[in-house]
């Protein structure tokens, strides 16, 4: 077969079997995501502190009035989300599981099937117990958020893109990055001290298994 031909057969082939980076809609994605998609975050934020003040609960839907069947929907939604919230991070865990311990195959194989489920709703059980113990739980969250998921998500984030591009960015995108890195920074310790604070109040009020409601 002539060179030519064989070149030509080629690239017809690659362009034919390769898609095309999905890069352009995962931008689009995420762009929708931290506009319009945090504006109801927002809303709950400031709408409830206006609505019900400093004094209002840590766990909003216990300061809320109305229909039962409202709340209800509220409170499955709430925790709906926070199991699947609980399982995507730890979704590193599972690996290191799956991994430590050779689970290969089909993931509806008995053995693999016992162990996930096993592991997995053991680690679910455990944390579900150890909720209950500490009724102020949610103030550490607040701690860990303050002190790893805030600077991953929004510190960690800009400062590796102006590492990546700093060479392409213009003095005002490099401006707004830093602005971005720092900001959230200060956002960062005012969140952990503010977390200390609410560990140190609630630990001398609540008891073990006590009922918030």
């Amino acid at each position: 077969m002539p060179p030519k031909l064989t070149r030509l057969l080629v690239s017809n082939l690659h362009q034919a079997t390769i898609k095309q980076p999905v890069v352009r809609n995962m931008m689009k994605s995420l762009y929708f995501q931290f506009s319009a998609g945090v504006l109801p975050m927002y809303a709950v934020t400031f709408i409830g502190y206006w609505a019900y003040g400093s004094s209002t609960s840590t766990y909003l839907l216990s300061s809320v009035n109305g229909p039962v069947w409202v709340k209800a929907l509220a409170n499955i939604s709430a925790f709906l989300q926070t199991v699947i919230a609980l399982h995507i991070f730890a979704s590193p865990m599972y690996e290191y599981l799956d991994t430590r311990y050779g689970i290969r195959g089909s993931p509806f194989s008995i053995r693999n099937l016992s162990f996930r489920v096993g592991v997995r709703g053991g680690y679910l059980t455990i944390n579900t117990l150890v909720a209950a113990l500490l009724p102020f739980l949610g103030d550490f969250m607040s701690l860990t958020g303050a002190i790893s998921t805030f600077p991953l998500t929004f510190i960690l984030a800009n400062h590796m893109y102006l590492k990546a591009k700093k060479n392409k960015l213009t003095s005002l995108q490099k401006l707004w990055h830093w602005f971005n890195v720092c900001f959230f920074g200060l956002m960062s310790i005012a969140a952990a001290v503010s977390a200390l604070r609410l560990i140190a109040v609630d630990s001398k009020t609540y008891h073990v298994f006590a009922d918030l409601q």
